[in-house]
């Protein structure tokens, strides 16, 4: 996938993946829609975040992470 609103510059935000090399880092675009998640409500908080920002920080965060199955502990029931 082609990301054309994430910029990484070493110079801003210690590489940081960003939005349209703005200081809202892809993290933090993760960390404000669990905020907020209605979005009429986020656009109020964050005006210059435009719908396809949070596509691409999306699919960006998906695409790092790896597809791996975690197994947890079984727990009897008490």
């Amino acid at each position: 996938m082609f990301y054309d609103r994430i910029t990484i510059n070493p110079q801003r935000l210690n590489g940081q993946p960003c939005i349209r090399d703005l200081r809202l880092t892809v993290r933090r675009v993760l960390e404000i829609l669990a905020l907020y998640p209605d979005r009429a409500e986020l656009r109020r908080e964050y005006p210059e975040l435009e719908e396809e920002d949070i596509r691409q920080a999306l699919a960006y965060a998906a695409a790092s992470l790896e597809d791996r199955i975690v197994e947890f502990p079984y727990e009897a029931a008490a």
